[in-house]
């Protein structure tokens, strides 16, 4: 007989409880999906055609979403490829809560429209005390396009050369820029730059003097920059702003990271407008902030490109939990001693070799990431296994069942180092579960 005749027919397979159930959670596309597969293994005779329903059960995704979630154990802190910043507990606990119906833009108490995002905002301007007004965007790229579209479409743009950066992707903002309709007018050289360059080039088509900072590269030797200060002082004498492109989010200055520009500090040097990011050393989910003169957030907001450029409720629930809850994953990461790394490594290395695992703990070093504070290092400490076990990490059974994170970390002398300084401490449990069910 042939065998082919007795696979069972799709809606059979699906009638099985454990399909059926799972209709409801992934959708009838993707169970039908796998159900298909399963009957093709078996016209193919690699199953059993009883074992059709058991084979798609198995196949099935672990979630809706072919997104993965994943053990950041590389030592970059906010690493782009990764999603940046890992929201805290508040923030997904916001997301969960703005999921449904809110009132993101209705006032409950009359009854009528409300101010869009309102608590988000009042949230951030209480964390920049310098601000006199506040705005969110999708990101900090749209910041600088509504900057540049509002303000500057059809006139000129201060800005040094040294600071026509390329962020990655081939991403660069004089590209930008120019895309706006903006004219650049560039000033002094890729190394040195003076605040009597910025004077000779403003004239009657400044829009604006752009500050940007150079945020994933440093220059070394023969250098020279303006500082914000220096430039608003000498933009304002001529009735001209002056825009601070801060990049990586810093809304106040962090003992480790001297070097690296926060937006309060910014602000009070005299910076009419400061853009940056949400989801980088702020910790939150990806968005652009806008802060500074309530005269210019207010015309950047009421351009109509703003409604291009705003974001969901959800950003909104993330950002203002991010700004008003407890300290969040990248913020105790870069707090962390290397000394209790080291303790967690030592730790989960014993552990692991319990199960007999080649595993040791090793001192390391980590690094912010995310465009962030270049060339600083971080004292830190990693879980040293066979270079072998990186694939079966990332993307074994345990991954593609769910039944297990991913685990990402990086290759060292032949070695795999998992670097313990981006994870969560309550995350051990997991990491060790993780790397037991990939070796």
């Amino acid at each position: 007989m042939d065998t082919r005749r007795l696979v069972p027919r799709t809606d059979a397979v699906l009638a099985d409880p454990r399909l059926a159930a799972a209709q409801q959670r992934l959708g009838r596309a993707l169970v039908k999906a796998a159900v298909t597969r399963a009957q093709e293994q078996a016209r193919a005779g690699a199953i059993a055609p009883e074992s059709v329903a058991d084979a798609a059960v198995a196949a099935l995704p672990a979630r809706a979403s072919t997104l993965t979630p994943v053990l950041n154990a590389t030592g970059v802190l906010l690493h782009t490829n990764l999603g940046r910043a890992p929201l805290s507990a508040a923030a997904r606990e916001a997301l969960q809560a703005a999921a449904g119906c809110t009132d993101v833009e209705f006032d409950l108490a009359e009854g009528g429209r409300g101010r869009r995002g309102r608590g988000a905002l009042a949230a951030l301007a209480a964390a920049v005390p310098a601000a006199q007004a506040a705005g969110v965007v999708n990101n900090n790229a749209a910041a600088i396009v509504l900057a540049a579209t509002a303000l500057a479409a059809g006139r000129e743009i201060v800005i040094s050369r040294g600071e026509l950066i390329e962020i990655g992707d081939r991403f660069r903002l004089p590209e930008l820029l120019e895309s706006t309709g903006a004219r650049l007018r560039e000033v002094g050289t890729t190394n040195r730059t003076t605040v009597a360059d910025y004077e000779a080039a403003i004239g009657p088509q400044t829009a604006f003097v752009l500050k940007v900072h150079p945020s994933n590269f440093r220059i070394e030797g023969f250098t020279g920059q303006a500082g914000v200060g220096e430039l608003a002082a000498a933009a304002a004498s001529r009735g001209v702003p002056v825009v601070a492109d801060i990049g990586s989010g810093l809304l106040a200055p962090h003992p480790l990271l001297p070097d690296e520009p926060d937006a309060d500090s910014a602000l009070r040097a005299g910076a009419a407008l400061v853009t940056a990011s949400g989801d980088k050393l702020l910790g939150g989910p990806q968005s652009g902030l806008l802060l500074g003169r309530a005269d210019l957030v207010t015309e950047l907001a009421r351009h109509p490109l703003a409604r291009a450029l705003r974001v969901d409720k959800l950003t909104l629930a993330a950002l203002e939990a991010t700004l008003a809850g407890p300290p969040v994953p990248v913020a105790l990461a870069l707090a962390a001693d290397a000394g209790s790394l080291y303790q967690r490594a030592v730790r989960i290395s014993s552990r692991l070799r319990v199960h007999g695992i080649d595993s040791h703990p090793v001192a390391s070093q980590a690094a912010v990431g995310g465009g962030g504070a270049p060339g600083v290092l971080l004292p830190s400490a990693a879980v040293s296994l066979p270079e072998g076990l990186a694939v079966a990490l990332r993307c074994g059974d345990a991954v593609r069942r769910g039944a297990a994170p991913a685990v990402v970390g990086r290759t060292e002398g032949g070695r795999l180092l998992l670097d313990v300084r981006a994870v969560l401490p309550e995350d051990d449990d997991r990491l060790c579960a993780a790397i037991i069910a990939a070796s």
